[in-house]
């Protein structure tokens, strides 16, 4: 339904201010990266109509609800919108451009699901000539045309769309088409049919460890953006590290933008639990904010997901967590995951069912990509970004003291028994460093993945733990075969300490980390050289005599390769193995049955910025084992009573007057 200037923008003025912004549309930066584009705006593929019936030559087209239009997906001639600012773009003549794209389409059936909302509005200013269509995607991703009409001169749109379709999943956006004049998009967004409930007032928190230019850049993107800034009631940092924020370039501008909402608070490393606890304690204790937004410090933010954030969880139907989704740092365009479960079973995190990780969107657009039409639920969300209510922090309490690790997620399950959910939304987003180069199962952080994982399951976990810890005990022989022996000596000091019981959990949080690098300094594996060259060359003629094995398909197959690299740890290791590598194996190859052929083989790290060197012991790999089997058989025996010392400490653990005193004042540095 569109106006003309003189009416239609007073409408949509007015319209706007006794309604909420629930989403703003909005255009990459001009520093982003060429890929970054592919997640505002669809410019290889548009929704067109046509007035003809499906043909074989055109196999993709789906009747609509009117009786003389078609949909097809057609290729629009690829980059052409010239993006004017972060909310206006120009279409040139005789082009078309979709918004069907990861931030600028509305994840309608979220909406349907969590709000108080039936319908939401999408209104734009245009200036031009040209055309604006509509369209919304079912579950299974099959597009459907909802309004189209015909723009000239200065222009406002405001069209209605209601939500009852989205039950299990679907999508609403919008594609742009002009013909013999440009067609300008001054501004947009999708907007709440009334005001939003509550108050918008939120505190920001982001831990913070030797990461001061990260940081920096990010207080900077929040004051930068003036309907970012309102909405802050304080942002705190707790500044755990030796290179400190207040000393790097840049950080008085950023300051400044913030004003005396900014509050730095030098503390001890205490993880990124002991951060988010303590941002929680402050947001709690020294503001009056409705609701307290994690984030990492290693992020790149983009501004509107913490208003997107914000909006969504106060329309929701009732508190609830709402989690921003994480995409790749090193590859703008991809998408790391939907969203994640726990399996009940094993008690381990996994990708939320029928969903796909790392999923790039310059190569596979919304619309192609069907299954993401799916609604995805979740049960918790990772902290790089997580928005928390008030009245479910002061319900649920504070993080447990884990310093890294489980901490996010024991947190999400917690809520959830308390009647609190979680919704991982799509367009609320941060870009993090992607974990496919960390190896944090095998480096230090294997600890804390081990005792934590035991305590979050001791707390929310099965009655029976055997699928547990046989899947612990894959995870042992697998390292081992890998040659990873400190990972596993790591994962031992975590049994003994879980074993140990809950009232140490406070007190290891500023020690942990010393006595867990001092541990894994004890085996070669634990050590990164710069580089394989600094090493032995491997002797000539290692490559060509060995190619890189397949891995064994098959139970039959699976069952050979076990049994030939048990043997192999039967036998005595080349001692010259230790001394000069048998090969130089890349990360991606460092398989375990390559490796547990092998007496001696660097491997590269996962961010290939060095080596470590492995070396078999046959007797280290042995006496690991067995002790490794005995801890787990503690634990078994021991789970009906650690359950129970774990479910009664916990009260004490997430207390925020225990925070206080046992750790926040205790730790605190000298003044």
């Amino acid at each position: 339904m569109a106006t003309q200037a003189d009416r239609g923008t007073v409408e949509l003025t007015v319209r706007a201010a006794e309604s909420a912004l629930l989403q703003r549309i909005i255009l990459p930066r001009p520093a982003d990266p060429a890929t970054v584009r592919a997640l505002y705006l669809d410019e290889g593929t548009a929704t067109t109509l046509r007035s003809a019936a499906p043909t074989a030559e055109r196999p993709g087209t789906v009747d609509t609800e009117a009786d003389d239009f078609v949909l097809h997906l057609a290729t629009s001639g690829g980059r052409h919108a010239e993006v004017l600012s972060r909310t206006r773009v120009r279409i040139p003549e005789g082009t078309e451009t979709s918004f069907a794209a990861y931030f600028n389409a509305f994840p309608a059936s979220y909406w349907r699901r969590w709000s108080v909302l039936d319908a939401v509005h999408l209104r734009l200013r245009l200036s031009g000539a040209g055309r604006v269509d509509v369209y919304r995607s079912t579950a299974r991703g099959v597009p459907v045309h909802v309004h189209g009409e015909v723009v000239a001169g200065e222009t406002a749109v405001d069209v209605p769309v209601s939500l009852r379709p989205f039950e299990d999943g679907g999508w609403v956006w919008f594609d742009l088409s002009s013909e013999t004049e440009p067609l300008e998009l001054v501004d947009g967004g999708w907007y709440a049919d009334r005001p939003a409930p509550g108050r918008a007032a939120v505190t920001v928190g982001m831990p913070t460890f030797n990461r001061p230019s990260d940081c920096v850049d990010t207080l900077r993107a929040l004051g930068e953006d003036p309907l970012v800034r309102d909405v802050l009631t304080a942002v705190v940092i707790p500044d755990q590290g030796t290179s400190k924020v207040r000393e790097q370039e840049g950080y008085d501008e950023a300051a400044a933008l913030l004003g005396d909402r900014l509050r730095i608070i030098d503390q001890p490393n205490l993880g990124g639990s002991g951060g988010y606890s303590r941002i929680m304690f402050e947001a709690l204790e020294h503001t009056d904010c409705e609701h307290i937004l994690f984030m990492d410090d290693d992020v790149v933010l983009e501004p509107d997901s913490v208003l997107r954030a914000l909006a969504f969880a106060r329309f929701a139907r009732s508190p609830m967590l709402v989690g921003g989704q994480m995409l790749s740092l090193q590859a703008r365009s991809h998408l790391h995951v939907m969203g994640e479960v726990v399996d009940r079973t094993t008690f381990f995190w996994q990708l939320a069912p029928n969903t796909v990780d790392d999923h790039d969107f310059a190569v596979d657009s919304l619309r192609e990509t069907l299954w993401m039409h799916r609604r995805t639920d979740v049960d918790y969300n990772a902290w790089w970004m997580c928005l928390i209510p008030r009245v479910v922090a002061e319900q649920v309490g504070q993080p447990l003291p884990l310093f890294i690790k489980w901490d996010d997620c024991e947190y999400g399950l917690r809520a959830g028994a308390h009647g609190f959910p979680t919704a991982t939304v799509p367009g609320v987003a941060i870009w993090h460093m992607s974990f496919v180069e960390k190896d944090d199962s095998s480096d230090w952080q294997a600890y804390f993945h081990a005792r934590n994982r035991l305590v979050v399951a001791a707390l929310h976990g099965p009655d029976d733990p055997k699928a547990m810890l046989l899947d612990s005990l894959k995870r042992t022989l697998r390292h081992l075969f890998l040659l990873e022996y400190s990972a596993i000596a790591l994962h031992q000091m975590a049994m003994r300490d879980f074993l140990s019981g809950p009232k140490a959990l406070f007190g290891a949080l500023p020690t942990a980390l010393a006595e867990v690098r001092a541990t894994r300094a004890r085996y070669p594996d634990g050590a990164v050289h710069p580089s394989a060259r600094d090493l032995p060359e491997p002797p000539v003629g290692a490559l060509a005599a060995q190619l890189w094995p397949q891995p064994p398909l098959g139970r039959v197959a699976q069952v050979k390769a076990l049994a030939g690299a048990l043997r192999h740890q039967l036998r005595p290791a080349d001692p010259a193995a230790w001394e000069r590598p048998q090969r130089n194996v890349p990360a991606e190859h460092g398989t375990w049955f390559l490796l547990s052929r092998l007496d001696g083989a660097t491997v590269s790290t996962s961010d290939g910025t060095g080596v470590t060197y492995r070396k078999r012991d046959r007797r280290q790999f042995w006496e690991l084992l067995r002790v490794s089997l005995s801890l787990h058989q503690q634990v078994l025996r021991s789970w009906p009573s650690l359950r129970r010392r774990y479910r009664d400490g916990m009260g004490e653990l997430i207390s925020r007057e225990a925070w206080d005193e046992q750790v926040f004042r205790r730790f605190a540095p000298p003044s």
